[in-house]
């Protein structure tokens, strides 16, 4: 069995954004080399989430309104948390998107079903944050 293991690293402009690393995943998986297996991808990072859905801008949008409804990031005296920080929604968020994503790999390609894509869920930016993608197989 094969193991592969590569960090990558994103920045983003805003507070909250969704990043389509579909692309760069599969980069990964051309490096690795592995034709079957298990192929694992996680934010290495407690505010931040990966995450499988459509690739729909609306949808997007409607993530960040329904995660902005159930944990708003105002007013930061609204979380115990926010005591050295201002993430405090930042975390609950996360807990609800998600850490990680285990796709399938099967003839050298990830298995997904119609629709799937993988994507990166900064939920407190403007600073680099990793992404851990770890593959498997044979």
């Amino acid at each position: 069995m094969k193991s592969y293991r590569k960090e990558l690293w994103f920045e983003a402009g805003q507070r909250r954004q969704i990043i389509h690393i579909t692309p760069q995943i599969e980069e990964c998986l051309r490096e690795s080399g592995i034709r079957e297996g298990l192929l694992l991808c996680n934010a290495m990072h407690i505010t931040a989430s990966v995450f499988i859905n459509d690739n729909e801008s609306g949808l997007h949008q409607d993530f960040e309104e329904w995660l902005e409804g159930l944990a708003p990031e105002k007013p930061h005296s609204r979380y115990r948390h926010n005591g050295y920080e201002d993430n405090g929604d930042a975390h609950l968020k996360r807990t609800i998107m998600g850490r990680e994503v285990v796709v399938a790999v099967t003839n050298g390609k990830l298995d997904f079903g119609p629709w799937e894509q993988i994507f990166y869920y900064e939920l407190d930016g403007l600073r680099r944050k990793r992404v851990l993608v770890k593959i498997i197989g044979e």
